[in-house]
């Protein structure tokens, strides 16, 4: 049967034509039925250029109302959205282009400039003559390119589908919050990530989505904007909870407006959650996903987070809840077989919400999907109960302020540099940003003319935040860098080059 996800827009607009849509800040600056009128139009310049349904169109651009209009606009014509970090390097950017094959690139002015310094052209969001009709799509059909880094440092186009999309957002109805016309969806957070996947279930419901004037996470505006719309929803990583906690009880604000504050994407200290509970009250909900699986692998609900009374209350609000309806989750060995209750194994997962592969990856899609079921490569255990504890990840991705960083191209960086011969990047732990990018140099490249260069060539957030001169990397026989023997060093490491 056919369906495109976009259908629920025109939904909304046909039901409620002159409900508040789209703010920016305070300000209103479209109704439903100017939304609909807007992707209209988007769509309508998309297929006057000759797109057909399944091409690619990139976004790379900041939290605004117009990413919005912008995706659903590419919904609308049948292609296919490229969500990009607006945190990224332009270098970075360009290679996601090229990768998904992208026929445009809708960026905002800092972003197009990015790109053209790499010779990749790019143009702001356009609207020619609204379409009638919106092109209808297949459930196994690609909506989103989601690009996640790998360990090979590339990063890795998720497929994800109009079926996957529809899956995740029913999940978060049956399993995580209600949503209603009267309640409003706060971005803060990358619109090209959770936050701009939760924006569907909110246009389902019909509800108000605001962009902060800023374009970003600033904990005074957060709860200003609270107050004044109120009945307010956002997807926050643990470090933005922590930030807007310490803001709130320096400033004496209680969070008045605020209704949900969803977070994931990074481990939540039990100190922090507990302090914003306390502090906030029972708004806060945890979700576990990855982009092969987005946003709804498991879920602990406001009650479990709140909860203080249940015998077992510490052990469940240190896991990341038990599985959404639209998924099996279990844990298995390295051969797929279940392990005992309570031990640790790798997540596997399977349903609706799985992806069917990665872009032009054959391999790593194989490596991905077997016998029926993702392997995340997160490890966990899982309680009698249900309730999944992540207990680590196999491969070594360091999540630092909710962004996923990969050391492999951390150090591909590094090791383009003249005068360095060895590197290895680990994660350490940082309890403001839960943890922290560490680099580990052999050579006589300074910690100055290092973060120079990593500046030049990689996002700012995925450089390492500090530099260790070292004669040699620690080895096996095989002559593998013993990470484990890094990360034991920095709990008393000396001679830190550090930069903040």
């Amino acid at each position: 049967m056919p369906i495109n996800i976009g259908l629920w827009l025109d939904r909304a607009a046909h039901g409620a034509p002159r409900r508040p849509a789209l703010f920016l800040g305070r300000d209103q600056v479209a109704d439903y039925a100017g939304f609909d009128a807007r992707a209209r139009g988007v769509a309508g310049w998309l297929m006057a250029q000759g797109f057909t349904p399944g091409d690619r169109v990139a976004l790379f651009m900041g939290n605004a109302p117009e990413y919005l209009t912008a995706l659903y606009g590419i919904w609308y014509a049948g292609a296919v959205a490229v969500p990009i970090n607006a945190k990224l390097h332009g270098a970075e950017a360009a290679w996601v282009i090229g990768d998904a094959g992208a026929r445009v690139v809708l960026a905002d002015a800092p972003r197009q400039a990015a790109l053209e310094a790499e010779g990749v052209p790019a143009q702001p969001v356009i609207e020619g003559a609204p379409v009638a009709e919106i092109v209808p799509r297949a459930p196994q059909d690609l909506a989103w390119l989601f690009y996640t880094s790998g360990t090979t440092g590339r990063p890795k186009g998720v497929m994800i589908t109009h079926r996957m999309l529809a899956a995740m957002s029913l999940s978060y109805l049956a399993d995580v919050d209600a949503v209603s016309a009267k309640d409003a969806t706060l971005y803060a957070a990358p619109m090209s990530h959770g936050a701009g996947l939760y924006a569907l279930v909110h246009v389902l419901r019909g509800a108000r989505h605001i962009c902060p004037a800023t374009g970003g996470f600033e904990p005074g505006e957060i709860l200003d904007l609270a107050h004044h719309h109120g009945r307010l929803h956002m997807f926050a990583a643990p470090t933005m909870v922590r930030r807007l906690t310490s803001h709130a009880r320096a400033t004496g604000a209680r969070g008045e407006g605020l209704r949900s504050i969803v977070y994931g994407g990074g481990p939540m200290y039990e100190a922090d959650i507990l302090d914003a509970v306390d502090w906030f009250g029972p708004v806060f909900l945890q979700i576990y996903g990855q982009g092969e699986a987005p946003m709804a692998i498991t879920a602990l609900s406001r009650a479990e987070v709140a909860d203080r009374a249940h015998p077992d209350w510490r052990a469940r609000l240190g896991s990341v809840g038990r599985a959404q309806s639209v998924v099996e989750v279990r844990i298995a060995d390295e051969t797929g077989r279940d392990v005992p209750e309570g031990e640790v194994g790798e997540i596997l997962v399977r349903g609706d919400l799985v992806m069917p592969g990665y872009w032009q990856n054959p391999a790593a899609s194989a490596q991905a999907l077997r016998g029926g079921w993702l392997w995340t490569g997160d490890l966990g255990r899982m309680n009698a109960d249900g309730y999944l504890t992540l207990r680590d990840r196999s491969k070594d991705m360091i999540i630092s302020g909710g962004s996923n960083i990969y050391p492999r191209e951390v150090e591909e960086v590094l090791m383009s540099h003249p005068d360095v011969t060895e590197a290895a990047v680990v994660g350490t732990s940082d309890p403001d940003w839960g943890e922290i990018v560490v680099a580990f140099v052999v050579g006589k490249a300074t910690a100055a003319a290092l973060d120079t260069h990593c500046r030049a060539h990689i996002a700012r957030f995925k450089a390492p935040k500090r530099y260790v001169a070292v004669e040699s990397l620690p080895k096996n026989n095989y002559g593998k860098v013993l990470k484990t023997a890094l990360r034991a060093r920095l709990q008393g490491a000396q001679g830190l080059s550090t930069k903040e």
